[in-house]
């Protein structure tokens, strides 16, 4: 979709233009005598139009392209702060995760421990057993 915005004109160019409509009015009421001067006149206010209006076309597609570079800064900006978030949130659950890990370990350790003690006092069970049949 195209961004179509109405240009912004200044009082001077309004006013400038104002007066070419003045000036093509006031050369067509003239007579035939001159019209290779009114040609030359129009042709002449025809590229002084079109220079006119390339300038403002050229105004315009600078301030889009000053528009769309704040813009893309503006994203860069938001995105290096996401970023950042990001990596403090990495480093934080990769200390959890270490936390958790050797929590693990620990609760692996003591549960060998555990289990080696109940072998232990299940054999001595047994062998209590044993003795008194």
């Amino acid at each position: 979709m195209l961004d179509f915005q109405f240009p912004v004109l200044h009082e001077s160019e309004i006013q400038e233009l104002l007066s070419l409509f003045e000036t093509d009015q006031q050369v067509t009421s003239q007579s035939g005598s001159e019209d290779t001067n009114t040609a030359a006149c129009s042709s002449d206010e025809r590229k002084r139009r079109r220079m006119i209006s390339n300038r403002e076309s050229a105004r315009r597609s600078r301030s889009r392209k000053k528009k769309h570079l704040e813009n893309l800064s503006n994203e860069v900006n938001r995105l290096l702060a996401q970023n950042r978030e990001y990596k403090n949130l990495l480093g934080s659950v990769k200390h959890q995760c270490h936390l958790v890990g050797r929590d693990n370990e620990r609760l692996t350790y003591e549960y060998l421990s555990l289990r080696n003690k109940l072998e232990d006092l299940y054999r001595i069970l047994v062998t209590l057993q044993m003795q008194l049949q």
